[in-house]
């Protein structure tokens, strides 16, 4: 069993946690799962501002205002996810360059 986190003291709750040997496995949520269904909905996004886009560029909708809207909500989601990926890309990089 996992002991929850501490607000107070979260580096003595997981350092009881790896000490007690039941580190390996958690009852929470997977980092996998999380991690693909957000980038699900980021593709979600930006698939449905191309529909958008390509409806107002056929004249099936007139709303542009919903065109612009959605579009802005794809690439905010996009620029997030981006700088997302380069902190986790930096943060592996400053583990591995940790000496043991």
């Amino acid at each position: 069993m996992v002991n929850p986190v501490n607000p107070v003291n979260p580096v003595g709750s997981i350092t009881n946690t790896i000490s007690n040997g039941s580190g390996t496995q958690s009852s929470g949520p997977d980092f996998k799962k999380i991690l693909t269904d957000a980038i699900n909905t980021v593709n979600s996004t930006v698939e449905k501002a191309d529909q958008m886009t390509a409806d107002f560029a056929t004249g099936k909708t007139s709303d542009i205002h919903a065109v612009i809207i959605q579009a802005e909500k794809a690439d905010i989601m996009l620029q997030l996810t981006t700088d997302i990926t380069n902190k986790i890309v930096n943060a592996y990089e400053e583990i591995m360059r940790m000496q043991i």
